[in-house]
């Protein structure tokens, strides 16, 4: 008979011996592969009212789910978009931290849930959250897994709300002193500590890999497990990550200003930023855009692979003469340089890096729109700047005590998370309208400075992909499916560095295209289908 063994952990602040002889065995290097078929210790109902020793975690509820057929799971609702694989029977734990009442009167916990598969793989995986978190979306793992979320490849997936309930961007929490912290990073090491005691109490046994993966708040998350919480996880997979949205809603502000300054007005005389490009005129923008980098990977095709190479010049689209619908008016033109630069202060210092010109800055018709049809509105802030002071955009977040809390972007000394052979993987869509890919980039390459240069790092540590025409973390005419969950485990678990991922995606059905590791992009290698993966090589 199975000897069931307690796992007690206490929170990510102590530094009690048995979590720290725990979690030697945790991240031994025993290898949990594809075809463990571990089953659960104890009862799903076992779990109802269990309580974490030297802690304040509970779980209120643990409930058996079936199997559920392919199609019928949103992961993301109330988005319709659904799991198209079945999700295998497991067992539902949900609980609770640091219950208690806050400021206002209102109550306040960590609520988190854990997916127990019946079947287990040895594998234990954080799903990140996204905006301000606030509630906890269905523990399924399908961030920049392809089309198999974690759940249905054998994990025990944990996702959580960070410490408070409310809208995606409802800010109130921020009033207490408690959640805020819990979102600006503490959550992260709590939750963490919470689900691995209970995978190790529900199989009789802990994880033998820990993962993470998220995108948008989620990429921030991700980023903060390895800066913050290296001892925990294995390989991470921080997706599009908004690492400083101080910033990066400056440089949101300065494009919507740009645009508001010869926007048309509204009934009130308020300026419309998403309309100072008519639909015509977006479609001319991205043509020209694609005219000038498309074929520069090789092949023209709709996506631009080499980036870097990109040169665009929006005054090419100048008119000559009268305007037309063939070219822009030159206050138009001088909009688009000005928004896509970036904004700078007073010291001509970047305060956020330029936009990428790239295929999706037009997008339509998806969730979050290309910066053009959106005119850089941001999800948080006023929707219209009709005039900026970035000197005063600046000294306001620099001031901010949560925006340095949050703040991601500049730790880079990854020496011990790297030190014990975590691997970290980034991604980010070149059309993302909200945060620059190029800060992605830059963060990489500070990185990689700081941890033995590029070169060590990309054969060691970290690799970084850039999703051409892909907006904030999916949608667009793109090749948005890939699966990094994967990659990530296989240089984890059998020391296969990445060198590229195959990508494909619903707006381009029957193409395939290797998203390969920064600085190398996808070039079509003269010969063979233009729409297979294997015509193409990284350079």
């Amino acid at each position: 008979m199975r000897r069931k063994r307690i796992v007690a952990l206490d929170d990510a602040m102590a530094g009690l011996g048995l979590v720290a002889a725990i979690m030697v065995i945790a991240i031994s290097p025993a290898r949990a592969d594809d075809s463990a078929n571990i089953p659960p210790a104890l009862k799903c109902a076992d779990l109802t009212g269990w309580k974490m020793p030297g802690s304040t975690t509970t779980v209120t509820k643990a409930e058996v789910v079936p199997e559920a057929p392919p199609g019928t799971v949103q992961p993301s609702p109330p988005a319709p978009a659904t799991i198209s694989v079945a999700l295998p029977p497991n067992c539902r734990a949900d609980g609770v931290i640091d219950q208690r009442v806050g400021v206002e009167g209102k109550s306040y916990a960590i609520g988190f849930a854990v997916a127990l598969p019946d079947r287990w793989n040895g594998r234990f995986l954080f799903q990140g959250g996204g905006g301000l978190n606030g509630s906890i979306r269905p523990p399924l793992g399908y961030h920049a897994a392809g089309d198999v979320p974690a759940l249905a490849r054998g994990f025990a997936v944990v996702s959580t709300d960070s410490g408070h309930q409310g809208a995606v961007f409802d800010a109130s929490f921020l009033k207490d002193q408690e959640a805020a912290l819990n979102f600006a990073n503490a959550s992260v090491g709590k939750v963490t500590m919470a689900a691995k005691a209970i995978v190790a109490h529900y199989y009789g046994q802990p994880a033998k890999r820990s993962y993470f993966t998220g995108c948008s708040t989620g990429g921030r998350e991700g980023m903060l497990a390895s800066a913050r919480y290296p001892e925990q996880f294995d390989g991470i997979v921080a997706g599009a990550p908004a690492m400083r949205t101080g910033n990066s809603n400056i440089g949101l502000a300065w494009a919507n200003a740009a645009f508001s300054q010869i926007a048309p007005k509204d009934a009130s005389g308020k300026p419309e930023p998403a309309r100072t490009f008519s639909a015509g005129e977006r479609k001319l923008i991205t043509n020209a855009i694609l005219d000038a980098c498309d074929a520069k990977d090789g092949v023209k095709d709709g996506l631009i692979f080499d980036g870097k190479a990109c040169q665009f010049d929006p005054a090419v689209l100048t008119c000559k003469g009268d305007k037309t619908d063939s070219c822009l008016a030159p206050p138009q033109v001088d909009a688009l340089k000005k928004a896509f630069a970036g904004p700078k202060n007073s010291r001509n210092t970047q305060v956020y890096p330029p936009f990428l010109w790239d295929s999706g800055v037009a997008a339509e018709g998806v969730a979050i729109p290309g910066i053009l049809t959106s005119g850089a509105r941001s999800p948080v802030g006023p929707p219209v700047w009709e005039s900026i002071d970035v000197d005063q955009l600046e000294d306001r977040v620099n001031a901010s005590g949560m925006d340095r809390l949050t703040n991601t972007a500049y730790w880079t000394n990854l020496s011990s998370y790297f030190g014990r052979g975590g691997k970290l993987l980034f991604y980010h869509g070149v059309s993302d309208p909200w945060f620059s890919a190029l800060d992605t980039v830059n963060y990489y390459e500070r990185m990689a400075a700081d941890s033995g240069g590029m070169e060590l790092v990309r054969e060691k540590s970290s690799r970084a992909f850039l999703v051409p025409g892909m907006g904030h973390c999916s949608s667009g005419a793109a090749l948005d499916r890939f699966d990094l969950l994967s990659a990530v485990v296989n240089w984890v678990e059998d020391g296969k560095a990445p060198e590229m991922v195959v990508a494909t995606g619903p707006a381009l059905p029957g193409r395939t295209r290797p998203l390969c590791a920064y600085p190398q992009h996808a070039q079509y290698k003269g010969q063979g289908d233009p729409e297979s993966a294997a015509s193409f090589e990284c350079k």
